[in-house]
């Protein structure tokens, strides 16, 4: 399965507001905005700008959803991953994380990590990273403000550029000192 990311800019700003207001995104942070929020964040730039570049995620001749890269002036940018309502529970997640490592790791040289979080609660995104050859870098307690008030964990997962090059998975120490 091929996937191919094409570099959005202004020309996509009515399909973004589109995509972005007809598809529920349950375990995305302000996925609650309306449409004049939605618009307006499209408006702003906020997806194509000197630190983030967001992509469609196509194959052939479909529209499986789109990522945006974060803090691309860094050395480890992040992402925000959003597969379509329809594309959604159909094994595409690995196929679609790993040809994204793929594009960032050679058209970006300068990454020696990347890296994405995801809620405690969004079991299918967790089980994608890992076996897309992610490791488990974080837990961060209470840290992911979710409708109604309450919080959950958000954890975040890297892949090294030299682990995705050698194909091997390099491990944490989780059990520091011994103690």
């Amino acid at each position: 399965m091929t996937i191919l990311f094409r570099a959005m800019d202004g020309s996509d700003h009515g399909a973004l507001v589109a995509f972005l207001l007809s598809n529920s995104f349950p375990f995305h942070a302000g996925t609650a905005a309306g449409k004049d929020a939605v618009r307006s964040r499209v408006s702003s730039g906020r997806y194509w700008n000197d630190e983030s570049q967001a992509y469609w995620i196509d194959r052939g001749n479909t529209r499986l959803g789109m990522v945006v890269l974060e803090d691309l002036q860094d050395d480890t940018p992040v992402f925000d991953l959003r597969l379509a309502d329809v594309h959604r529970g159909k094994g595409l997640g690995v196929p679609v994380l790993s040809s994204l490592c793929n594009h960032v790791f050679t058209t970006l040289p300068g990454i020696l990590r990347f890296e994405g979080q995801t809620r405690e609660d969004n079991l299918a995104m967790r089980k994608t990273f890992l076996r897309a050859g992610f490791v488990k870098e974080a837990h961060y307690r209470q840290a992911w403000p979710v409708a109604g008030g309450g919080r959950l964990a958000s954890i975040a997962y890297a892949i090294l550029r030299s682990d995705w090059e050698s194909g091997t998975t390099t491990t944490l120490e989780w059990d520091d000192f011994g103690l």
